[in-house]
């Protein structure tokens, strides 16, 4: 799918292995760069923002649908699914997107959403003995790994966010040539 703002994934085969690890270092390099950024993160179990005993959660609790909360400093939308939405598909990238404003960033960093069609880095530890997603999903355009991975695509070197930064801010050159990047000397 195409997406006007340009998405790249970070996908590993399960939890625990270290996308949001390296995310976190990752993204303090693209920022000093200039790159403006969101995420959007996938959480496979139920979770929770807003805590019991707040005015926020018991408003939600007692049945609104959408709970804005703000401050001068930031601002936070929860949304509740339709309790007859119980057993429906998990929500999609796609449908989760339209919530961003995009006029604020030049990319968005998805972590996890391993499943969609979008231009992906895998996170991959050999030490774990798991499948490489990238042999059998055409999306994922690089591995970052931390140690030798037999594949035909470029193996960035996990513990090195300076370097996949490179990668990262190469791959948006190509994605949006035309489009200068907000400060940034990419």
């Amino acid at each position: 799918m195409k997406h006007a703002t340009p998405l790249l994934g970070f996908c590993a085969w399960g939890s625990g292995i270290g996308k949001t690890t390296l995310l976190t270092s990752l993204i303090p390099v693209l920022v000093a760069h200039g790159v403006r950024l969101s995420v959007v993160k996938h959480a496979h179990h139920t979770f929770d923002i807003d805590h019991p005993g707040k005015d926020s959660y018991r408003l939600r609790e007692a049945g609104a649908v959408q709970m804005l909360l703000g401050s001068k400093n930031r601002w936070a939308l929860i949304t509740e699914r339709s309790r007859t939405d119980e057993g429906q598909r998990e929500v999609g990238l796609f449908d989760l997107l339209p919530h961003m404003d995009t006029a604020q960033v030049d990319m968005i960093l998805v972590e996890g959403f391993k499943q969609e069609p979008i231009p992906k880095i895998e996170v991959f530890r050999p030490s774990l003995n798991k499948p490489l997603l990238a042999d059998s999903d055409p999306n994922v355009i690089a591995v970052a790994a931390d140690g030798p991975v037999q594949t035909r695509l470029p193996v960035l070197d996990l513990n090195n966010p300076n370097a996949i930064a490179d990668f990262v801010l190469d791959w948006l050159r190509r994605q949006q040539p035309a489009v200068k990047l907000q400060g940034a000397a990419v």
